[in-house]
């Protein structure tokens, strides 16, 4: 049985709650990513900012890129656990149709885990149910 830690990218880089939005873009063209997770001074996760938040719920609603990450959180995170089967992986993304998820270790951000990275450890079948459950709206 695999385990997300076996999946995920470790020690990703955070946007910390009082960053603003612009820093959050900057960061991620840097890095060339397209979600960071949202964490506290404590490395605790907050919630996960990506780059449609960063359109679709801050510039199209006339948000200035002051604005802190902290002040888009939406509320608590959905992670999954850096122990957890990929079978819990792969129903967390299914159950809330994301595309990426941190990996939490107790309450610390150990990791990130994208759709690409299960794409990579699983068979071709299950990877097609895997997409067609997070294509469904």
């Amino acid at each position: 049985m695999t385990a997300v830690r076996e999946l995920m990218t470790r020690d990703p880089a955070c946007v910390e709650t009082d960053q603003t939005l612009q820093e959050a873009a900057e960061i991620m063209s840097r890095l060339g990513v397209g979600a960071l997770p949202i964490c506290g001074p404590d490395r605790k996760i907050k919630g996960v900012l990506t780059d449609r938040d960063l359109v679709v719920r801050a510039l199209a609603e006339g948000k200035s890129l002051s604005t802190t990450a902290g002040e888009l959180n939406q509320g608590e995170a959905v992670t999954v656990g850096a122990d957890d089967p990929a079978e819990e992986l792969f129903a967390t993304m299914t159950q809330y149709q994301v595309k990426r998820l941190p990996v939490i270790d107790g309450q610390m951000l150990v990791g990130i885990v994208t759709i690409a990275d299960a794409a990579k450890a699983l068979s071709s079948p299950t990877v097609g149910q895997l997409t067609d459950a997070l294509s469904t709206a």
